[in-house]
């Protein structure tokens, strides 16, 4: 019998099985089907869509760096378990390894090739192989004239919780020394953005209505109420001012010497910062709180 793509599809997305491994347990079986995920069950290759629908919400960020090019990305696991485990993290790092020099999206780095197969199927592979949901949740890429990483809780070299990518113009070898410390000031801080130019204007909006209503509410409130065009002019411009001074990296005081702020200290070190990249692990994603007790009654159950 012949074995077409879409049979083949169709048993990858039923099993989460591999492209390869859904191929030949379809020619095991003569294209049958439900034989062909008993096959890929015995196989213990199945495992993986049975897990698909578990929240993966833990597991390391990765980080590459190399002339001029920077990546991060994260891939979660659904315990801090599989997170401190070599084989996972071993996944992590070449999953790394191969976003840097071949992708620009998730889905590019998805279809290239690790080890003679796509990183997606080994990806399914270690669901299979490691027991818990895995996802590649997302990745930044980033490019200068030198760009540097840094990981902040590293469970091993190149990985951990919150993983930081900057990029600069300058001298190399300044920029390879300031920009670590500005790489462990944004894993500290967390900016929405680099500069006020660069801020979501949509965001900027919305804070300004805060800001706004909050100043207007107060005057209306206090004993001695100012002038309409004061607060307009004057009270809510300063606090605009304000917050885009604690939420934009170049605005902010820098860490090593509140003295300064990050755009000071660039420019005392000769450098630039034209980018940079945060990225945490679960970040965004919503878990779902449960006991340390009943986690592993849950384990031991399943």
């Amino acid at each position: 019998m012949t074995i077409t793509a879409a049979m083949v599809k169709e048993l990858r997305e039923t099993t989460g099985a591999g492209m390869m491994d859904a191929k030949k347990a379809l020619t095991e079986n003569n294209g049958d089907m439900q034989a062909s995920i008993d096959w890929l069950r015995t196989k213990g290759l199945a495992k993986a869509a049975k897990k698909a629908d578990r929240v993966a919400a833990e597991g390391l960020v990765g980080v590459a760096v190399a002339d001029g090019r920077g990546v991060a990305v994260e891939i979660n696991s659904e315990t801090d378990f599989v997170a401190k485990n070599a084989d996972f993290q071993a996944l992590v790092r070449d999953v790394a390894n191969v976003a840097l020099t071949t992708g620009d999206s998730v889905e590019v780095v998805k279809a290239a090739h690790l080890n003679g197969k796509t990183v997606d199927d080994v990806i399914q592979e270690a669901i299979a192989r490691i027991g818990e949901n895995m996802t590649f949740r997302r990745m930044h890429l980033l490019e200068g004239s030198t760009v540097v990483s840094y990981v902040h809780n590293a469970a091993a070299d190149g990985m951990g919780k919150i993983g930081v990518l900057v990029a600069l113009n300058g001298p190399a070898d300044k920029a390879q020394a300031i920009g670590k410390q500005f790489a462990m000031h944004i894993a500290a801080t967390n900016p929405l953005s680099l500069s006020e130019a660069t801020m979501d204007p949509a965001v900027v909006e919305r804070e300004l209505a805060v800001q706004t209503a909050k100043a207007l509410e107060e005057n209306a409130s206090s004993a001695k109420p100012k002038p309409e065009n004061v607060i307009t002019q004057n009270i809510i411009p300063g606090r605009m001012k304000k917050y885009l001074a604690e939420n934009t990296l170049l605005g902010q005081a820098f860490v090593i010497n509140p003295d300064l702020t990050v755009e000071q200290a660039a420019k005392e070190a000769g450098v630039e910062i034209t980018g940079y990249a945060r990225v945490a692990v679960g970040e965004g994603i919503e878990k779902k709180e449960e006991d340390f007790a009943a986690e592993v009654a849950k384990m031991v159950q399943g």
